[in-house]
């Protein structure tokens, strides 16, 4: 990877069985990576050469250098 300071996001679930999903790059998007979390749970992830995009399935935090946001039921 040439960049070093790749985008990280950081996941902290609110409930149990929160489901974070890697996809790649290209022109055919697959998944290449998941990892369940559990209630208070963290995550940190980094998008690469390979990561394009990071999906959440669940109650979970989630921040960014974008700022701050809840997935799933509202609280």
């Amino acid at each position: 990877m040439k960049n070093n300071q790749a985008d990280f996001v950081m996941i902290q679930a609110i409930e149990d069985g929160v489901n974070v999903i890697g996809l790649t790059r290209g022109s055919d998007t697959r998944f290449h990576h998941s990892e369940k979390l559990d209630k208070g749970e963290v995550m940190i992830a980094q998008f690469t050469d390979h990561t394009s995009a990071i999906k959440v399935r669940g109650q979970a935090k989630i921040v960014t250098n974008f700022g701050e946001m809840t997935s799933g039921k509202p609280e």
